[in-house]
């Protein structure tokens, strides 16, 4: 007891010299929190997650093209043309090819007897005669491919055409060529077969 009223003195000293209030108070009362409590919000009973509901309103449709095209009146019509420059074409490459075949053969048998100049005559002109065989060819098959390419163009639009109307009635995002194995996996709950759809269309036009 003696040590603490000797201690007294000092302690109230030492709250002078501070700053110290006499009166302290200790209790959550008193002491400011740290932030303000905000209330968490209320959630309705009925809320549903709207996660699973892009998924279901995300529609993709898928059909083949080559499938597509082959039910199209217009489509055996293109092909019987296109089989038809084709064989005309590749009748006068084997002439071409004849002619150059006996040529080189005449070459071959009198290559022996030839005078030099007629022999280097007879070479420059199998050259010329193979440059120009190859070159048809080239371009033969350069004609073909654009022959085809323009004669397949209205069948392709019309298809076009008749996709996007199948697309539009039935509220698909988008809709995939399968053909090539260009869409190994389509999730059934998200894809629809337009096949049969589409060709119902094209079958009438």
């Amino acid at each position: 007891m003696l040590a603490f009223l000797a201690f007294f003195p000092l302690l109230c000293f030492a709250q002078e010299s501070v700053g110290i209030p006499d009166t302290i108070a200790v209790g959550p009362a008193l002491v400011d929190p740290p932030f303000e409590a905000v209330p968490a919000p209320k959630v309705p009973s009925n809320h549903v997650d709207e996660t699973p509901l892009i998924t279901q309103l995300i529609q993709i449709g898928y059909l083949s093209y080559d499938s597509a095209l082959t039910v199209m009146p217009g489509y055996a019509l293109v092909q019987a043309r296109q089989q038809k420059l084709r064989e005309a074409y590749e009748a006068e490459l084997k002439r071409v090819e004849e002619e150059f075949n006996q040529k080189y053969e005449a070459f071959l048998e009198g290559q022996r007897d030839f005078p030099r100049t007629i022999l280097l005559k007879r070479q420059n002109e199998l050259q010329q005669l193979l440059q120009q065989n190859l070159e048809f060819k080239r371009q033969g098959l350069q004609d073909l491919q654009k022959a085809e390419k323009e004669a397949m163009a209205p069948l392709y639009e019309k298809l076009n055409v008749a996709i996007a109307k199948v697309a539009r009635g039935k509220g698909l995002a988008l809709v995939v060529n399968t053909d090539s194995n260009a869409c190994p996996f389509i999730d059934p709950e998200m894809g629809v077969d337009i096949q049969e759809a589409v060709a119902k269309i094209l079958i009438k036009n």
